[in-house]
């Protein structure tokens, strides 16, 4: 059932989107690099933000005892701060 709504409501967009660019010609340019940059972003967003805790955790596992404790820290506090 989620499926076919899914499907049926992105023909329904993609319709949309095919007849309002066909009545806005001048928008088709800007509609394609707008949908690319938020392609990008969306893609670069999430491994950025689960890359930033990884970042400080690996030097935390080579870190003399001291330094382990405060890195493991503020990689947990970064990882609880992005969710």
């Amino acid at each position: 059932m989620f499926f076919l709504s899914s499907f049926i409501i992105l023909l329904f967009l993609s319709y949309y989107i095919t007849c309002f660019c066909g009545v806005y010609i001048n928008t088709q340019i800007h509609l394609i690099k707008d949908s690319i940059i938020s392609l990008i972003i969306s893609l670069l967003i999430p491994f950025i933000m689960y890359l930033l805790p990884g970042m400080f955790r690996i030097p935390s596992l080579k870190a003399i005892k001291a330094n382990r404790v405060i890195l493991y820290k503020v990689s947990q506090f970064i990882e609880n701060w992005i969710c």
